[in-house]
């Protein structure tokens, strides 16, 4: 008889860890779907909280609408570049690769059948740097403002300065101007940069 009293107690014994278990997996999937709405909440709260400010929700607009989901962006490598830097004291070089977001393959064509002009003319923006202006965040902004400038030039395309446009000219002056022409490259990317 000792035996059949030990076989009850084991059974209702392992019936209520299963129980427990059920119910400990239960209350971690509430627990999961709760922290995962109040995620939700804070996101869409955040992004309203941005859209007060009216500039910040205002340039992901643009970008989108620039954006064609008909096709994907297309890429133009440019050939690495290796150029002797304008540093007088010391002889320094760069080398630097780049590659060209255009907006459509077509221009990706054109840009193709203008490389040697413009190979030519990005040569001549990274040869007046200096290693000081390259090894810079700003520096490499500002050259890859005026490499995509001088990437579209050969086709008769001018793009404006911004930064220079809006300190050397007055109020005046700036109605008169031509409306700004916008770029067909959209964005120039570095896909290697050394400077020794």
């Amino acid at each position: 008889m000792a035996t059949a009293p030990a076989a009850e107690t084991a059974a209702p014994s392992g019936g209520g860890s299963k129980k427990l278990i059920i119910i400990l997996a239960a209350v971690l999937v509430l627990v999961l779907l709760g922290g995962g709405a109040a995620l939700m909440l804070l996101k869409k709260k955040a992004s309203a909280e941005d859209g007060e400010d009216g500039e910040a929700v205002e340039a992901p607009v643009k970008a989108k609408a620039k954006a064609k989901p008909d096709h994907p962006p297309t890429f133009v490598p440019l050939d690495p570049f290796t150029v002797n830097l304008a540093d007088k004291d010391v002889d320094r070089f760069a080398q630097v690769g780049v590659t060209l977001e255009v907006e459509d393959p077509k221009f990706a064509d054109q840009v193709k059948a203008y490389m040697p002009a413009i190979r030519s003319n990005v040569l001549m923006v990274l040869s007046h740097k200096t290693a000081g202006e390259l090894l810079t965040r700003e520096g490499k902004e500002q050259l890859a403002k005026e490499i995509m400038r001088e990437s579209v030039r050969p086709m008769g395309i001018e793009l404006d300065d911004e930064d220079e446009a809006a300190d050397d000219t007055p109020k005046k002056k700036k109605k008169k101007r031509k409306a700004a022409v916008e770029s067909p490259v959209t964005q120039v990317l570095f896909s290697n940069f050394i400077v020794q």
